[in-house]
């Protein structure tokens, strides 16, 4: 097996570093991550600078762009023995609902869909987590049933882990996507020149939330969520009404 690693946190995060030492017994590893750290980066490409692809001390390909730059240039330009597994991560902090529309760590495993490979973004959910091991743990017993029971090679699984010691796991739950509150307010401040600038606000907290979302198997039930998730965003639900709502539309 050969596993493209890659991440948001940047090459030289703890996660990344892990997962690339489990991953490492189940086969060959290449790892291409972003030379800093680019969360929120969702699914961008970047079109108007050069991209450069450098190798670390580690062994490490770090690119000065986004999560979908580095799973890109990997699978276009870097790699001649493509990879049969994506897998991003394992990233500090939640993944939860809304946040895999902004996640550049959900979307380097997305970028995994060009491959049509198995894709998996890892994320281990705490406000500043700490229990790295566990979350190496679970991706060893998930790779490990993977090799064993293969799923549909085309599947995008995001994968949140409670930042609780392995011990404390409740087992696996397949969920949905719940949804946020929304985002706090832009935080508004002076530069030391004087000039107005912004911060991003805080995601909100979870509004649905409840059983059977990725909220409430991680925070409530100690579960390991495992949402699959589509690449086509067609609200197929909409189409027959919109089709009929444009009929008297003059052109």
């Amino acid at each position: 097996m050969h596993f493209l690693l890659s991440n948001d946190d940047g090459y030289e995060a703890v996660g990344l570093e892990i997962l690339a030492q489990k991953m490492s017994v189940f086969g060959e590893i290449t790892v291409v991550a972003p030379d800093r750290n680019r969360s929120g980066a969702s699914n961008s490409l970047t079109l108007d600078a050069p991209l450069y692809a450098r190798e670390a001390a580690n062994g490490f390909v770090y690119v000065n762009g986004t999560p979908t730059d580095c799973v890109h240039l990997a699978i276009t330009g870097l790699l001649d023995n493509m990879p049969d597994m994506v897998i991003s991560g394992i990233n500090h902090g939640a993944n939860l609902g809304d946040d895999v529309i902004y996640s550049g760590t959900v979307a380097a495993a997305m970028e995994g869909r060009f491959l049509g490979r198995l894709s998996i973004a890892l994320s281990l959910a705490g406000e500043d987590p700490t229990h790295y091991e566990t979350a190496a743990r679970v991706v060893e017993n998930l790779i490990g049933k993977l090799l064993v029971d293969p799923l549909d090679h085309d599947l995008l699984l995001n994968i949140n882990i409670p930042d609780v010691p392995f011990e404390q796991l409740n087992g696996f739950e397949v969920t949905r996507l719940g949804h946020r509150h929304k985002s706090g307010q832009a935080i508004r401040m002076k530069d030391p020149r004087g000039r107005t600038m912004y911060w991003i606000g805080p995601a909100g907290p979870g509004k649905d939330d409840g059983r059977g979302t990725d909220f409430h198997a991680v925070y409530k039930s100690k579960k390991i969520s495992i949402t699959p998730l589509l690449v086509d965003l067609t609200r197929f639900s909409a189409r027959e009404r919109i089709s009929g709502w444009v009929t008297d539309i003059d052109i």
